[in-house]
């Protein structure tokens, strides 16, 4: 036993099963963990497991409902999901011949295709892969077997995980012990993960900051540069809530040790007061955080290196090397390297260890880490960190590597995303723009951006280099413009991302789900595998193309499913279970909301603000009513586990020109919001109504009310958090009836085409014409005798191509 600390401490008893839900031999156990689940232990010596590895925290995650059928050869149990055979006591292994010989598990699915057996040694062919160490990481164990399945089933093998002491420390696994959990969910895959979850532990809830954007740049940030770029992200009016500091933060160079990765002590001919300079982002509402490298050891030259070296029992003055599964170098490296840093103010550090070590070692930084992160009970913690593999979604935020800046990674990191959420991971992140070499192009940047808007963490990082094109306002205006607007709608999103990540961490619902959970052929299907819903409200079809130069616009297919929906952006209309062609600017992006949503906005002034707001902005889109639970807490510390949160139930009765909208506090405690706010209601593609009326409570209360473009809005200041708010609107043909056409789409493009407007018009009459569309071929090939060039009869060829796939 070595005394860690309490942080690191974990409780026995939840790791027992139920032994009413345990049939076993001598030398087999088998534990039916839920109606999904099934855990087979093996072990010639009949030793058992009952104590909770790296992997697995709890067992008994209630009774399932199951039955037994069993003689002295032969067990069979079955559940809802599943049906168990096995030969009592023979290895779960079968024989080459014949792998089921001795156990096999058929998924009990309503379809009579989908009734499949697994057994031990199974291919699982159809796993869709979960997580990944890193994109620049080649390790075998790098992209790894998720939970989601297109067969149903998936198992993981826990056999080899290490063991976690009640101290926290780490122990060998049992020898020859087969310890294997095979989940058989059918199409059921959230309520597998919901069970994962409680056997490995709910994702963490992190801290409101790491929502808004990040900053990182591999370069040497003095106090003067640091001040700057304070000042520069206030002049742009672009929000940041998070300084993530790289390696030249501390001492590189010292005698001998040359580009050291590894360090503890601030570098003080560039940062001269760390103190005073984090202070001043604190002061600002920016987090800071450090880069550290622990596997390159500690080394002489570090403030607190005398202290470790004799508490270690080093004596000649030498690199301590860190072993990161030895208690002692785990406690020296927090109490005399990390804890002096977070006495200075920092929040807290990004684990940059090779993603080429060894996995369980990778796994143990990460774990101690983030548990001695909160080590005060009352902060939550936050690191950044590769995953890890084994229960990655406990050790938020996972690093995904270091990539080159190109089309072709931007184009991969919706396949990050959709693997991390099989594994149940929703906290992965990029480095935004790319990392490194490549070329800087606007496109790509601004594309990237608007990608990370909608994607779990937005963080920037680049390379050392002059000509690395990072910050916004080193483009043109133009870019700084999209970009920033992006970056400003992100912090604005906040409300709506924290709610969605409560609901993740208490309902196991990952912020990101692959379009493919609901629609399983599109995974097969490269124009639409990359879609995604982001939350509960809103689907992403992320663009990964370039543009064509000619249109000045990049042509886009997507898929939108049933019901109705609409663009985020322009409210356009989108009838479901159908595929589109659009035509996308470079500052719009496919975003969509289906019928009925409702969507938080914070509408504050202050930058970097990414507390609750005074000002708030609701977003209610038409045809559906609906409910939408808008989750607040303080954002930072675990007080909300005792109650101390606030939902606010925002109701939405949608009838055909008649609407009904309540905002009431359903739960919590009074004091967590702001004790008033400031509404601004958005009624989404409605005219003025002709009947309005506003209460609060039972009074009646002033509002503002006016048009915008297609959206009627309804400003109301300084109305109490706690209490019901209740605004009706009724009128005639009250909902703009705004579905999308194809011809506003081309008429767009032909508006901004350099070609003579007398050639604009004669090309107008074919594009717009009833003629079938061969005829129109034929009209617009023969304007190359009015000058129309060879590019721009080829462009409208093309979208002649398109319009026949509408």
């Amino acid at each position: 036993m070595y005394p860690l600390g309490k942080q690191f401490e974990i409780d026995y008893s939840k790791a027992k099963s139920d032994h009413k839900a345990i049939v076993e031999g001598s030398n087999y156990r088998i534990t039916i963990i839920s109606e999904r689940i099934v855990r087979l232990e093996f072990s010639p010596s009949g030793n058992f497991l009952d104590k909770p590895t790296q992997l697995i925290k709890k067992r008994n995650i209630g009774l399932p409902d199951y039955s037994v059928r069993q003689d002295k050869h032969v067990v069979e149990i079955s559940t809802k999901y599943f049906v168990l055979t096995y030969l009592k006591g023979k290895p779960f292994l079968g024989t080459t011949v014949d792998p089921m010989k001795y156990l096999k598990i058929t998924l009990a699915s309503k379809e009579r295709d989908r009734r499949k057996d697994w057994y031990v040694g199974h291919p699982e062919a159809k796993n869709l892969m979960g997580n990944m160490v890193g994109v620049d990481v080649s390790l075998p164990a790098n992209l790894q077997k998720g939970l989601y399945s297109l067969d149903g089933f998936a198992s993981i093998d826990d056999s080899f995980s290490k063991i976690i002491a009640e101290d926290g420390t780490l122990e060998n696994p049992l020898p020859h012990h087969f310890d294997m959990y095979v989940f058989m969910y059918d199409k059921d895959f959230r309520l597998a993960l919901y069970d994962y979850f409680k056997m490995t532990g709910a994702p963490a809830l992190i801290p409101r900051y790491a929502l808004g954007n990040w900053w990182s740049r591999n370069t040497i940030y003095t106090d003067e540069t640091l001040h700057n770029l304070l000042l520069k992200f206030e002049k742009e009016d672009i929000p940041f809530s998070v300084l993530l500091l790289d390696h030249d933060w501390h001492l590189r160079n010292v005698g001998e040790f040359k580009k050291l990765k590894a360090g503890y002590t601030f570098n003080n001919e560039l940062i001269r007061d760390p103190v005073n300079m984090i202070n001043e982002f604190h002061s600002k509402g920016v987090k800071v955080g450090l880069i550290i490298n622990p596997t390159e050891g500690f080394y002489p030259h570090e403030q607190y290196y005398p202290q470790a070296a004799q508490y270690l029992g080093v004596n000649n003055g030498s690199v301590i090397p860190f072993d990161p599964l030895n208690p002692r170098h785990i406690d020296v490296m927090f109490k005399m390297f990390l804890h002096p840093l977070e006495a200075l103010g920092v929040d807290f550090f990004w684990n940059d260890s090779t993603g080429n070590m060894d996995i369980t070692n990778l796994w143990s930084l990460n774990h101690y880490l983030y548990l001695d992160a909160s080590r005060e009970g009352e902060e939550r913690a936050l690191i950044l960190g590769r995953g890890s593999v084994t229960a990655p979604h406990r050790y938020p935020v996972l690093y995904g590597g270091s990539s080159e800046i190109s089309w072709k990674k931007l184009q991969e990191i919706p396949f990050m995303y959709l693997n991390a959420a099989n594994i149940g991971v929703s906290w992965w992140s990029h480095d935004v723009g790319g990392n490194h070499g490549g070329m800087e192009d606007s496109e790509l940047f601004i594309r990237y951006v608007q990608l990370s808007t909608f994607s779990p963490i937005l963080r920037f990082h680049g390379a050392r280099g002059r000509y690395y094109k990072k910050e916004p306002w080193v483009w043109d205006a133009k870019t700084l413009k999209i970009v920033g607007d992006y970056l400003r709608l992100r912090h604005r999103l906040i409300p709506y991302l924290y709610t969605e990540a409560y609901n993740y961490t208490k309902s196991g619902t990952p912020l990101i789900q692959p379009f493919y959970y609901n629609y399983m052929w599109v995974y097969d299907d490269p124009l639409f595998k990359n879609q995604y819903y982001f939350g509960s409200q809103l689907l992403v079809c992320p663009i990964l193309e370039k543009k064509d130069n000619i249109m000045n616009r990049t042509i886009h297919r997507f898929f939108v499913p049933e019901g109705v929906w609409y663009d985020l952006f322009t409210g356009k209309k989108f009838p479901g279970n159908k595929k589109y062609i659009s035509f996308f600017k470079e500052d719009d992006y496919p975003v969509f909301a289906h019928e009925g949503s409702i969507v938080p906005f914070s509408n504050k002034s202050d930058v970097n603000n990414i507390g609750l707001p005074t000002d708030i902005e609701i977003h209610f889109f038409p045809g559906a009513s609906n409910t939408y639970t808008l989750y607040e807490d303080d954002g930072i510390t675990t007080k909300y586990r005792e109650g101390y949160f606030l939902k606010t139930n925002i109701d939405y009765n949608y009838i055909t020109d008649n609407y009904t909208i309540m905002i009431r506090s359903v739960d919590g405690k009074t004091g967590i919001a702001p004790d008033r706010r400031n509404y601004k209601l958005v009624l989404r593609n409605s005219k003025m109504p002709t009947v309005i009326s506003v209460f609060f409570n039972n009074n009646a209360i002033k509002y503002e009310q006016y048009v915008d473009g297609n959206d009627f809005i309804i400003e109301l200041k300084d109305i109490p958090t706690i209490g019901q708010l209740t605004v009706n609107c009724q009128g005639q043909d009250l909902e703009i009836d705004s579905i999308r056409l194809i011809n506003d789409e081309l008429d767009s493009i032909l508006m901004d085409l350099q070609i003579e407007t007398y050639t604009k018009e004669e090309i107008a009459k074919i594009l717009f014409s009833n003629d079938p569309i061969d005829k129109k071929r034929i009209a617009i090939r023969k304007l190359n005798k009015n000058g129309l060039s060879k590019e721009h009869i080829d462009l409208f060829l093309k979208l002649f191509d398109y319009i026949g796939e509408v």
